[in-house]
């Protein structure tokens, strides 16, 4: 097993761990308080917990090498699970948003034992803050597009967290009950916000998308190191998982030989490789009359 799929694999299974934790001491302290706050955020955690266990998965299979089926390999694994991930948290969120427009019609209710509820919320935004941060670390490093769809999963249950923890201690100081459905719907905004950033994040790379324009000038940058012998036509760019996937047309003097050509194509896929990572570089050459161009 190689070192990256080891980290992802340690990442994705913390995540699977602590939200499985706090989703049972949320809805411990949701159904003891009586807080629709509290009980959204075990909800949004239910479908973190999900989100987690289609990583663990996703980065498993994504790491695979490619097969008969799957020739290019299994990289679009991890951007589908992204793309499931995006989908759960918009569905928690609207979910939330029902209850809470539920509870302001029909009256908000009275909580108990709001210092429970104040600990577990208090509690849950430590925890995530120090899973988030690494799953993030580790993202980073092997460019998981699922790890990172966890990551911010999380990051939006800090947020939350910290927002409903704020209102109850707002709540048990003033007794304005109504706060509590209030920071429901703050939440869901905070959710649906994530959901819908990771949902276009993972559906780019599934729909094959070009690389960012930062991406694109480093490819054109390398080039350039070689312009006095070639000349660009044409550049295809796509991510999968974790590889960003490079198809490149140059120009070539038509005079050089096989050998020449492919010792360059060599070289500029080990420039790419070095300066962007993760590559998988596809180089198509035609030749030209260098005489004729240049008359």
């Amino acid at each position: 097993m190689s070192e990256f799929l080891k980290n992802k694999k340690l990442a994705a299974s913390l995540s699977v761990t602590s939200n499985t934790a706090l989703i049972i001491f949320k809805l411990i302290a949701g159904f003891i308080c009586g807080s629709i706050s509290i009980i959204s955020e075990a909800i949004h955690s239910c479908s973190d917990l999900l989100a987690a266990i289609i990583t663990f998965f996703s980065v498993s299979k994504s790491e695979q090498p490619a097969d008969k089926e799957h020739q290019f390999g299994h990289g679009k694994y991890e951007d589908l699970s992204g793309l499931i991930e995006g989908c759960l948290i918009v569905l928690a969120a609207l979910y939330i948003i029902y209850e809470s427009f539920k509870k302001l019609i029909f009256g908000a209710e009275t909580l108990v034992q709001e210092h429970v509820a104040i600990a577990v919320m208090l509690f849950s935004v430590i925890i995530n803050i120090l899973v988030s941060t690494y799953l993030f670390m580790v993202a980073k490093k092997t460019d998981s597009i699922a790890l990172y769809a966890d990551a911010e999963h999380l990051r939006t249950d800090i947020y939350s967290s910290l927002a409903v923890f704020l209102g109850l201690l707002v709540i048990k100081f003033s007794g304005l009950y109504i706060l509590d459905p209030i920071i429901a719907l703050f939440v869901a905004t905070i959710i649906i916000r994530s959901g819908v950033k990771i949902c276009k994040r993972s559906s780019d790379n599934l729909l094959d998308a070009s690389l960012p324009d930062y991406d694109i000038e480093q490819i054109k940058n390398v080039i350039a190191q070689y312009k006095d012998i070639v000349d660009i036509k044409e550049i295809k760019t796509r991510k999968s998982g974790k590889d960003k996937e490079i198809v490149i047309i140059i120009l070539l003097d038509g005079e050089k030989t096989i050998s020449y050509a492919h010792n360059l194509c060599d070289e500029l896929e080990t420039e790419l490789e070095n300066k962007l990572g993760n590559t998988s570089v596809t180089i198509h050459i035609e030749p030209v009359d260098t005489e004729k161009t240049h008359q």
